[in-house]
């Protein structure tokens, strides 16, 4: 598997030198599809020509998350009331010490 994947390093080295970015690119998605555990025979025979790398940023301004878009009908929830802010609900403590 190793000699594969040098074999096809070399030729998508010798591709991109000889500006056949295509191939090269091909080559490129074969070797990543061997590094990922597919077999010689279905490396060979995937069809990559869909595949698009994310871009950076692409999902957001410098960032790569993911935008998160609220369910239809979301309400926000309803702010708390200032005056009980930070009160414990639970009874105040006794010093019976």
């Amino acid at each position: 598997m190793d000699d594969m994947i040098a074999t096809l390093t070399a030729r998508m080295q010798a591709a991109a030198d000889a500006m056949d970015f295509e191939e090269a690119r091909r080559l490129r998605d074969r070797i990543a599809l061997l590094r990922g555990g597919a077999d010689a025979r279905d490396a060979a025979a995937a069809d990559t020509s869909g595949l698009t790398r994310q871009q950076p940023g692409a999902m957001g301004l410098g960032t790569n998350r993911a935008q998160l878009a609220r369910p239809p009908g979301w309400k926000p929830p309803r702010k708390p009331d200032p005056m009980t802010a930070g009160r414990n609900c639970r009874a105040t403590r006794r010093s019976d010490d």
